[in-house]
């Protein structure tokens, strides 16, 4: 498979640039420590006032080894059940804080359990923690329950549990599976091991299998990388995501560790993910928005087919729930028309919770111009186009004209046929589409203001 990269090369050396995945807008490095305990308040106030469905976030932390590529928050100990204890407790104490500002059991229609590595934790704690939320939540019956597992520590055991506890999809780590790769990454595991979970999950009958997949790792070639996909399509998990390695060693100072090794950048990287994506397609998955695959079956590609698609700090999502709760260090949550963050370190965040405060670190209220570039991003990013007539309706605006400037800065997209600029629509064309972060980055009102470092946007 191979593609002509004589117009593809120019491309990639204009527009690879350093840029947000915009799993938020405004991004992480526009919040500020100014916000505080109060304003986390006020918002869920706000939003008891006018209750909607929710989608809850909870971040267990604990790694056995540190992964070299991960830009997670993580605390590495080697497996000791002796670590969950407390930090349940530090949980049970923040869901108080936060629910006694909340109604009555709200409802919940997605509960993602991130980390770190959950199943770290041993099946009496996770079965502890679900309980913890069932107190103080409603789950719908058509809750999307869901959770990452290291597959290297995930026993048919721990799967059997997950199903009793409502788990209704899993996100398994297998990023590549060249053991060169492996090794150089730190994050070594054996397609066998892989197959076995994944013939437990299926046998249990747990529902949608994502596996997660990254490019642009030390040693990847086209060959290595194809192996690699051909081992996962005999696999046939329902979902695939397949993400650009996002090489920031500045900020993540473990992964300078992997400046010594040969990596795939620009050009070649993206053939690296487009080589995969026909051979994903060609396997019978379909694409869905920027870098994830499904088969036609599964609710994620039904959801993008009718423009149902969302994305949040969770990724792409099916579910509606707009507002959601973080819980546990690090986490995020975005209530009321508020973004919020804990605190990431494990020590304060359990000394803020034990007395009786809610653990923020920062957050921003979003202003009424950042909540119009928030959706126009969103659909840029989920659905490759902004309808104007809808945009008009719900903002009570027009696109052309609120965007006026911005379309100075599009010109150069528009010229290079990556977008379309149509009476009804702002159209991302197909070769567009590998680089709709950048197209993003025109309506962001807080880039040039950052001086943080973000990933390659290529």
């Amino acid at each position: 498979m191979t593609f002509d990269n004589g117009p593809l090369r120019a491309l990639v050396q204009r527009y690879d640039l350093s840029g947000p995945r915009y799993t938020s807008y405004p991004t992480v490095p526009a919040w500020t420590t100014d916000f505080g305990e109060s304003d986390y308040q006020s918002a869920l106030n706000r939003f008891s006032e006018a209750p909607e469905p929710l989608s809850l976030y909870v971040h267990i932390p604990f790694c056995n080894s540190r992964c070299y590529y991960c830009g997670c928050n993580v605390v590495i100990k080697r497996h000791d059940p002796a670590l969950g204890t407390p930090y349940l407790d530090a949980l049970a104490q923040e869901i108080t804080g936060v629910t006694q500002h909340l109604p009555a059991k709200p409802l919940v229609h997605q509960f993602h359990i991130g980390g770190g590595t959950p199943n770290y934790l041993e099946d009496d704690q996770t079965r502890r923690l679900f309980q913890m939320f069932h107190d103080r939540f409603e789950f719908a019956e058509t809750a999307e329950i869901s959770i990452e597992v290291d597959p290297r520590y995930l026993t048919r055991e721990m799967l059997l549990t997950l199903k009793e506890l409502g788990v209704n999809r899993i996100s398994m780590g297998i990023q590549d599976f060249d053991p060169t790769v492996q090794k150089s990454v730190n994050r070594v595991q054996s397609v066998e091991s892989v197959t076995e979970v994944m013939n437990w999950s299926q046998e249990l009958q747990i529902g949608s299998i994502n596996m997660d997949l990254i490019y642009g790792l030390p040693f990847q070639t086209a060959e290595t990388m194809q192996r690699t996909i051909d081992q996962v399509i005999q696999l046939r998990p329902d979902r695939i995501a397949f993400y650009s390695y996002a090489h920031i060693p500045g900020q993540i100072s473990h992964q300078k560790i992997l400046d010594a090794y040969p990596m795939a950048e620009g050009e070649e990287k993206l053939n690296l993910f487009l080589n995969g994506r026909s051979q994903l397609i060609e396997a019978g998955y379909q694409a869905i928005a920027m870098d994830h695959f499904a088969l036609p079956t599964d609710e994620l590609a039904q959801a993008f087919n009718a423009r149902k698609l969302y994305r949040n700090f969770m990724g792409y999502t099916t579910q509606p729930a707009f507002q959601y709760l973080g819980f546990g260090v690090s986490a995020i949550g975005n209530i009321a028309g508020t973004f919020v963050q804990n605190i990431k370190e494990i020590a304060p965040y359990i000394d803020s919770v034990s007395q009786g405060r809610l653990p923020v670190t920062r957050g921003i209220l979003l202003t009424p111009d950042d909540a119009i570039r928030q959706w126009v991003i969103g659909q840029l990013m989920c659905h490759f186009e902004v309808d104007k007539a809808v945009f008009e309706h719900k903002f009570i605006l027009s696109f052309d004209h609120y965007f006026e400037d911005e379309f100075k800065h599009l010109q150069p997209f528009i010229d290079d046929g990556l977008i379309q600029n149509k009476t009804a629509t702002l159209l991302v064309q197909e070769s567009g589409r590998w680089f709709v972060r950048n197209i993003a980055m025109v309506f962001d009102a807080y880039l040039a203001k950052q001086p943080q470092q973000f990933s390659r946007t290529v």
